[in-house]
């Protein structure tokens, strides 16, 4: 058995430094609890660029290039040392973490930013990064596309993690890449929420015969920082509810088991065992007896991609 901690708390929103810390003081919180597992939303670090979805696209250019701006100035560099007080609080505690944050591309442009997902381990090192594969909507206008060189799951103490964001989970091939690698802790770090998405996240535990947790957004107009630019227009009620989080844990087979936890902050805990992953899939396993393999063949590539090759 192992219990799994599901973090629904807002960011420090554009704030890298203040976020981090406060990830660290929830791993500390999670693991005085007896947490093995610690997993954030979508984005925490330094939050969901929420306010997309109520800017007019191609209409509020200057003020989309100065919100733009300071999401990238408060993202993380992972060549850096931005996320070492996650890498030492995970250390300490002796717990895996899985976060989810604004990447800042290092390596070609320098300013391309990634919606990101990191799985570090109990010894503090970086396991797994997972770019989100297809930003939705008006989602590509913050982020660029990621690769498959993050689509794998990743042996942990409490099982095999794998990792997909928001709506990269109505993609089935991506789904079936993870069943593929017998992952038995399936995250679902969102922004999405509601009774609808909650379905959707049974379906995969259903499907992939798999734990699947669901760590969702929570914001209200409080915590838009006061010098937000047009904060009075976008965001005029502080005690709306622009996200009701609704973090989740459902077992093998689709049975909610913890949360959904709505317009709440806390912390889900739950005992989750490993070995249920494995046994729900003598009926049905999608990528193993029920596969036919001589009729449909998944390719997966692998290799991370660049638009240029330095010889």
């Amino acid at each position: 058995m192992a219990k799994i901690a599901v973090v629904q708390k807002s960011s420090v929103v554009l704030n890298r430094e203040k976020t981090v810390a406060r990830a660290a003081h929830a791993i500390a919180e999670a693991a005085a609890e007896g947490a093995d597992l610690v997993v954030f939303t979508e984005a925490f670090i330094s939050g969901y660029p929420a306010w997309i979805w109520r800017l007019r696209p191609g209409a509020d250019w200057g003020l989309s290039e100065e919100l733009h701006a300071r999401l990238l100035n408060s993202a993380v560099n992972l060549a850096s040392d931005d996320l070492k007080p996650l890498y030492e609080a995970a250390q300490e505690n002796n717990v895996t973490v899985v976060c989810g944050m604004n990447e800042r591309d290092n390596q070609l442009s320098q300013a391309t930013l990634y919606n990101t997902v990191v799985v570090i381990g109990p010894d503090g090192s970086l396991l797994n990064r997972h770019r989100k594969l297809m930003p939705t909507n008006p989602e590509r206008m913050v982020w660029g596309f990621g690769d498959g060189s993050g689509l794998k799951a990743v042996d942990t103490t409490i099982g095999r993690i794998g990792t997909l964001v928001c709506w990269e989970n109505y993609m089935p091939l991506a789904r079936y890449a993870l069943y593929s690698q017998g992952v038995e802790v399936y995250i679902a770090p969102t922004y999405d929420s509601g009774d609808d998405w909650i379905g959707t996240l049974q379906h995969i535990a259903r499907e992939g015969r798999c734990w699947v947790v669901g760590c969702g957004n929570l914001l209200r107009g409080s915590d838009i920082p006061a010098d937000f630019p047009d904060k009075s227009t976008l965001y005029p009620n502080d005690d709306e509810w622009v996200n009701s989080g609704d973090s989740v844990v459902i077992a093998p087979g689709g049975e909610i088991v913890a949360g959904p936890l709505r317009q709440k902050e806390g912390t889900i805990y739950c005992d989750i065992d490993r070995a249920r992953a494995i046994e729900a899939k003598r009926a049905l396993d999608v990528a193993g007896h029920y596969s036919r393999p001589d009729i449909f063949t998944l390719h997966v590539k692998t290799q991370a991609q660049s638009p240029v090759v330095f010889e």
